[in-house]
């Protein structure tokens, strides 16, 4: 049996998750990655995907999060998301709209670095929309 660790997953909205768990799945920057109990000390962007938690009972639950950041330590991980939802509660609309503005925001864009930055959020997202909400 894996060691529990306290989890707690915060939105500018308010507190989705604060117990303990056997491990986290989070959409890391630089990749998806696992935490267990004990992990190094890691500091993470996040950028849109989804969120799987394992907790103690062995259910899994799943959250959408739109960007943010992982404070990760040995004790524990804390993930402050700009956004986040539990999948089961997705917006198919809201998703929608986030997409049209980045498209928007990408042919806004006024220099290649922004364009880029603007794109591969769209292509973020439209991967998510496409994982999540198959047609």
């Amino acid at each position: 049996m894996a060691e529990a660790f306290k989890f707690e997953l915060v939105s500018p909205e308010r507190l989705l998750v604060s117990e303990q768990v056997d491990s986290v799945v989070i959409p890391g920057a630089e990749g998806e990655m696992t935490v267990l109990a004990q992990h190094a000390p890691v500091m993470t962007m996040i950028k849109p995907g989804v969120v799987t938690v394992k907790t103690v009972a062995g259910k899994e639950e799943r959250y959408v999060v739109f960007g943010g950041f992982a404070d990760i330590l040995p004790s524990g991980c804390t993930l402050l998301a700009e956004s986040a939802v539990a999948v089961g509660d997705i917006d198919r609309a809201d998703l929608a709209r986030r997409i049209q503005e980045a498209r928007e925001d990408a042919a806004d864009a006024k220099d290649d670095e922004s364009r880029a930055k603007a794109e591969q959020f769209l292509s973020q997202l439209t991967t998510l929309e496409g994982a999540l909400l198959p047609a």
